[in-house]
């Protein structure tokens, strides 16, 4: 394919010699910036604009301003085209995108060069943007892989605590549903603006269900037990985190390259036991020595428990449910993130009411 190239220029004499030095190439010449303007727009194939500056109607500097703001028009390469006294011009000019200089009066050998120059790096520039274009496309395809393996893994191991009768399908959206509402609400405060990103918030929102993950672990004749665990039988159930945790481990083949989503899914299913006062389970953590996920997963998971029937206790109402995790602000739970519980409880409780459990459903042991 022939280099175009578009020639501006208010002087009939000069489009004609230029024309004649670039006789190898295609050109197409304009009298002034409107129909430059007109001819870029008609022939998006063109790889080079020589531009005069002085012009009437619509000079040089006006077409490199309407250039600059039209990104389909951006990348065009200029080069103006000044006398030997017109410096300023020649530094404004290229403020305002041109790629080089030419001084009037013109010298043929100075042209062709400053010419072949920029058609390479013209043709280079094209290479960069299709090898940016492939691996982009690499990326998104990888992206997707990972999402889909992601997603694989999550339904498989939910579809196992469901088999088992360990959570329903229920208990999974309405947690879900619950985190996402909340994570979008801190993202709106300062604290949490730059650490709730959307996708983020995401990941947290698919791993959600793992959280019990471990509980497939755990005996029937505990975890369906109707009365009150005995200490013995609570110590056992207690493992459930850890054997959850140690799931999530086996699918890390290199810690170099932890899928972020594994990480996040570990630090839910680890620590949403755990308690701000330091009184939780496994590892006795407090504060913000409770990675955030298990901090979230804390107030929602005590939150669905209390408002769902399960083998051990009747479903209680969502004002004493609400009215509880208030008083375990600080206690088993982070105050800030209580307090944004307590803003968005309308919204929690429609949740609850819309995803109701069947009531011959009765949930095991949290």
């Amino acid at each position: 394919m022939s280099t175009k190239i578009l020639i501006v220029d208010d002087s009939t004499t000069d489009r004609l010699i230029i024309s004649t030095m670039l006789a190898d190439y295609q050109t197409l010449t304009a009298c002034d910036g409107l129909e430059a303007m007109e001819l870029i727009a008609k022939n998006p194939d063109i790889d080079l604009v020589i531009l005069d500056l002085n012009m009437p109607r619509m000079n040089g500097f006006e077409v490199l301003e309407a250039l600059q703001k039209d990104p389909e028009y951006r990348k065009l390469r200029t080069i103006i085209l000044t006398n030997y006294d017109e410096i300023d011009n020649e530094v404004k000019g290229l403020e305002l995108g041109a790629v080089d200089y030419i001084r009037k009066p013109l010298n043929l050998q100075s042209l062709l060069i400053r010419i072949n120059i920029h058609i390479k790096l013209k043709r280079i520039q094209k290479m960069i943007e299709q090898d940016n274009e492939r691996l982009d496309a690499m990326v998104l395809k990888k992206t997707r892989e990972v999402a889909a393996t992601r997603d694989i893994t999550i339904q498989a191991l939910v579809g196992l605590l469901e088999v088992r009768n360990v959570e329903s399908s229920k208990h999974t959206i309405r947690t879900q549903l619950i985190m996402k509402i909340l994570c979008d609400h801190l993202s709106e405060k300062p604290k949490y603006q730059d650490i709730l990103s959307e996708n983020y918030v995401k990941e947290l929102v698919t791993t959600t269900p793992l959280h019990d993950i471990g509980k497939v672990g755990i005996p029937d004749n505990i975890l369906l037990k109707p009365g009150r665990l005995t200490e013995d039988e609570f110590t056992i159930m207690k493992k459930h985190v850890d054997y959850g945790v140690n799931a999530l481990q086996n699918e890390i083949y290199c810690d170099e390259d932890v899928p972020s989503f594994i990480k996040t899914a570990m630090e839910i299913v680890g620590a949403h036991h755990e308690k701000y006062d330091g009184s939780g389970y496994p590892r006795g953590l407090a504060g913000a020595e409770i990675p955030l996920p298990g901090r979230l997963m804390a107030i929602i998971d005590v939150y669905d428990a209390l408002t769902s029937k399960r083998v051990y206790k009747p479903a209680y109402d969502y004002d004493y449910s609400i009215n509880l995790i208030r008083s375990e602000s600080g206690k088993h739970f982070d105050p800030e993130i209580v307090m944004g519980f307590l803003e968005i409880q309308e919204k929690v409780i429609e949740i609850s009411r819309k995803f109701i459990q069947d009531t011959d459903n009765s949930e095991v042991w949290s």
